[in-house]
């Protein structure tokens, strides 16, 4: 007998728990026929699998694996859930295990994040307000510099505005011309937005680190804030778990709010059908190839195929039909690439390459030149294996083949782009 055991008299809180993500209650339910385990791009790793993990659980062998740090390693991306005959919750019991470690102890780069985003009522690398502000108005001015957007604003808790947008750090902190191609197609689509002040980082590092609390905090704030600022609708950029952060949070929280939750890769679809966005492939005149990534927060955890759908029509509208090869598998299927779950900043770099193996070579197998990513993570993920790996790809944001095929990208917007396109359709 465990000394959890021994402790809880003959209890366990993680069979409790384990208990409870099976139908009735019924041990037999988990027909241990080890669907989760072949689909996961984590089995293997540290010895562990999800199918071993989840027999663990129900007997009840509390000690080994409440301080097992495969849970950190897991990206509960929900592959497994969605395979699994008797549909199992597994990656809910990674999140209860994650919550169960002493706060002090979890890993110190989510940790840090977290805590930087709560404290300065940013994002997760703890930037002011006052920065972003003037990175923002700075970056604005740049870009009414540019012939045809003279007029382009980009503003900041501006009353009354259609869409209030929130923004990954990530931009503003270390790549700030990557706004720039946002914020064209934006005023290209006429869009009446504004940014938020309060918590306007996108990310979310508090979900990942199991704090339900800061998590909660995080999102109640933005809800109330873009409900004092009137907006119809919280737009959110091209990533996927700040997406799956606000959407799981009002949900999880009972968090009340007057607008509606949208993702702006929606937005990209439906602006080109209605003719808002001019995006044709006259360009891609080279053939260049094309694939997608199907970030997990945004397609198998929230919205499905219907965004996935819509992410393929855009990118195939801006590179051409036949230059777009899709991975496969894909959409709800797709493999999770490893950079999701907050695993970018766990710490554990080798177990996290080795599980992006399998995205790598998805993205090998369709010859593809270019990888579009509306995700964050995923783009960071992706662009890693790359290196780690010899493959000869480059991760594009979406926004950047947009604006590519509009015409309108900018000469410092393009730091992700191959030398095939690094200047192409500048003048001289």
């Amino acid at each position: 007998m465990t000394e959890a055991l021994k402790v809880t008299g003959g209890k366990s809180r993680i069979k409790d728990k384990a208990l409870a993500l099976i139908p009735d209650g019924n041990l037999s339910a988990c027909l241990t026929c080890g669907t989760c385990a072949s689909g996961c791009p984590a089995t293997g790793l540290m010895d562990m699998d999800p199918r071993k993990y989840l027999r663990m659980a129900v007997l009840g062998m509390d000690e080994e694996l409440e301080k097992h740090p495969w849970i950190w390693v897991c990206t509960m991306c929900k592959r497994c859930y969605d395979v699994c005959p008797m549909h199992i919750n597994i990656p809910a019991l990674t999140f209860e295990l994650r919550s169960g470690w002493p706060r002090e102890e979890r890993p110190k780069g989510i940790l840090g994040s977290c805590d930087h985003h709560v404290r300065s009522r940013g994002g997760a690398m703890g930037v002011p307000f006052e920065d972003f502000k003037f990175t923002v108005e700075d970056l604005a001015e740049e870009c009414r510099q540019q012939e045809g957007f003279e007029e382009l604003t980009a503003d900041i808790d501006r009353e009354g505005a259609y869409f209030a947008l929130n923004q990954n750090s990530r931009e503003p902190v270390t790549e700030p011309d990557e706004l720039l191609p946002l914020w064209k197609i934006l005023h290209k689509a006429g869009a009446d937005w504004t940014y938020y002040s309060d918590m306007w980082g996108g990310e979310n590092y508090c979900m990942f680190l199991a704090d339900d609390e800061s998590w909660e905090k995080i999102v109640r704030a933005q809800c109330e804030h873009i409900d004092k600022l009137g907006c119809k609708v919280f737009l959110n950029t091209e990533c996927g778990h700040s997406f799956f952060a606000v959407w799981a949070a009002i949900r999880k929280f009972n968090i009340p709010h007057n607008f509606e939750f949208r993702s702006i890769v929606e937005y990209y679809a439906q602006w080109i059908r209605e003719g808002k966005l001019k995006v044709n492939s006259d360009w891609n005149t080279m053939g260049i190839k094309f694939t997608a990534q199907d970030p997990c927060n945004v397609v198998r955890k929230s919205l499905g195929d219907k965004f996935a759908d819509d992410l393929r029509f855009v990118v195939k509208t801006a590179v051409g039909e036949a230059n777009f090869v899709d991975m496969h598998p894909n959409k709800s299927n797709n493999y999770c690439c490893g950079g999701g779950g907050g695993s970018l900043q766990a710490g554990f770099t080798e177990e996290r390459q080795a599980y992006g193996k399998i995205k790598f070579d998805q993205i090998q197998a369709t010859g593809a030149t270019y990888v579009v990513t509306p995700c964050h993570n995923c783009h960071a993920q992706i662009e890693d294996m790359c290196h780690v790996y010899g493959g000869e790809y480059h991760t594009v944001h979406l926004w950047t083949i947009l604006c590519l095929a509009m015409g309108i990208l900018g000469e410092n917007e393009r730091t992700y782009l191959g030398p095939d396109l690094a200047d192409f359709g500048l003048d001289g």
